[in-house]
């Protein structure tokens, strides 16, 4: 069997069990199997693959079946302008999450040396990709999950900011180093009636610490923006990801702890998702 053949069985397998996207999902496992870039297979259809690279291609297939997310399988997932590494232990970086990394490049525009806190920095994607753009910017990166941590570090040697960032295993409400210029977070924010209707592969393989944020899904965000309060220099800003529903909750929290809201931003389906603040 060639590349184009295995591509389409693939495939067709994929699709009759409604796994979305299944011709690209066909494409990137057996890269996968090959151990090649994605452009390879374009590029080499009608190559004969060998009895142990099939085996190893329909053994990924079927691990997709289980529901298990493509970027668990083959352990990496695009964020921003890099590729980083994940596993079952960090949340896959999302599209809409970019919209953090876009609003921080334009507010920090004519920004040097400045200082930064990622709490709940899991893979590490939005701190990293932060200090990547930004070459005089210094990070920290704060987490329960000394798993998460590990992989942080990983993808900070990927991107050779490893010098720029320092990573720390704790609670936010034990955290006291340092003051900030900004603070990022995408905290857990998925209350109980919305979790128990997310889709079986992200309740089922994803962690559930990075995505429960309580029973009005409010716990996380609420903890993140009492140490801000605490911990961000004056006139700092801090950029929240959100629910969709939740602005005007989210919005009395921060003007609770003396925080100017200066805008909203929506996602790729236009809901609420980004919430910029200063403190005052």
């Amino acid at each position: 069997m060639n590349i184009q053949s295995a591509i389409k069985k693939g495939s067709t397998i994929l699709a009759d069990s409604k796994i979305p996207s299944s011709r690209l999902d066909s494409e990137i496992l057996l890269s996968k199997a090959l151990n090649k870039e994605r452009r390879y297979i374009f590029l080499n259809s009608f190559e004969k693959l060998s009895n142990n690279v099939l085996k190893n291609f329909y053994n990924l297939i079927k691990e997709r079946l289980s529901g298990k997310p493509i970027a668990y399988i083959v352990g990496k997932k695009e964020f921003w302008k890099f590729e980083f590494d994940v596993n079952e232990n960090v949340l896959i970086p999302r599209p809409d999450t970019e919209l953090i990394v876009e609003e921080v490049l334009k507010l920090t525009k004519n920004k040097s040396n400045i200082k930064i806190l990622d709490i709940g920095v899991g893979s590490g994607c939005l701190i990293l990709s932060i200090l990547k753009e930004r070459k005089g910017f210094y990070g920290v990166g704060i987490d329960i999950s000394k798993k998460c941590l590990e992989i942080s570090k990983l993808n900070s040697n990927k991107l050779n900011v490893t010098n720029r960032i320092k990573f720390f295993k704790t609670d936010v409400d034990n955290f006291n180093y340092g003051k900030y210029d900004l603070i990022i977070s995408n905290p857990p924010y998925i209350n109980n009636i919305s979790f128990n209707c997310l889709e079986k592969d992200v309740v089922n393989f994803e962690p559930r610490i990075a995505l429960y944020g309580g029973m009005d899904g409010l716990s996380g965000i609420i903890k993140a923006v009492n140490k801000s309060s605490k911990l961000l220099k004056k006139n700092g800003k801090l950029v929240l990801e959100i629910a969709y529903d939740q602005k005007r909750s989210v919005k009395k929290i921060l003007n609770d702890k003396g925080f100017y809201i200066n805008k909203m931003l929506k996602d790729l389906a236009k809901n609420d998702r980004c919430i910029i603040s200063t403190k005052m």
